[in-house]
């Protein structure tokens, strides 16, 4: 820095947006951690990959149809398919948390 004499005000307003961008920063950090938005950001992160999972799975079962895309499969057999899978998945973190 250099040696210049800086107005008192200006030093009050320079105070004053720091603080501003701390306040904002908390907000944003408590946000974060806030164990509601962190179950909901792993419920949708389980959904996509579900998703993802069910249309691989379709894609590997399904015959291919006359464009050579996967046919209709039964989607239910899909979704018990990736349901117990992930049910499984589930489980076992349950069951190794419990046992810390």
């Amino acid at each position: 820095m250099a040696d210049r004499s800086r107005d008192p005000e200006a030093l009050e307003r320079e105070i004053e947006r720091a603080r501003a961008e701390l306040a904002r920063t908390i907000d944003v950090l408590a946000d974060r951690v806030n164990p509601r938005n962190v179950a909901q950001r792993g419920a949708d992160r389980l959904k996509e990959e579900a998703g993802q999972v069910a249309r691989t799975v379709q894609a590997m079962i399904a015959p291919p149809g006359e464009d050579g895309e996967p046919g209709e499969v039964d989607r239910r057999l899909v979704y018990g398919a990736v349901g117990v899978g992930v049910a499984l998945t589930v489980l076992v973190v349950w069951r190794r948390k419990r046992r810390r």
